[in-house]
């Protein structure tokens, strides 16, 4: 089950990140497909430091890594080039959606 989900881990563009960093997005994105498209937006708020993660009512649910992690320009668009490869049109488009939210939150 996870392993059809994490192929894009395999991604030879994804080589020069350091394996903890891949590891912890993978978990994150486990987390992501377990959550109704209700709970997503505020997971992935949480997840980029623009939502209120103190919500008690659901911290193990919406877990978040301790210390920050950070990713370069380039490993972010590696990541993000890995996870579209064999996406249909619709879903890069709405990949491409969420990531303009993204941007615009962390604004």
């Amino acid at each position: 089950m996870a392993d059809n989900n994490n192929n894009w881990m395999n991604n030879p563009a994804l080589g020069g990140i350091d394996p903890a960093k891949l590891q912890m997005l993978a978990s994150l994105a486990d987390q992501a497909q377990k959550k109704d498209k209700s709970e997503l937006m505020p997971f992935l708020m949480a997840l980029s430091g623009g939502g209120n993660s103190t919500d008690s009512g659901n911290a193990a649910d919406n877990s978040v890594p301790s210390a920050p992690v950070s990713f370069d320009t380039d490993e972010t668009e590696a990541i993000i080039n890995a996870l579209k490869a064999g996406k249909s049109p619709q879903d890069i488009k709405k990949m491409d959606k969420i990531l303009s939210v993204m941007k615009k939150i962390k604004k």
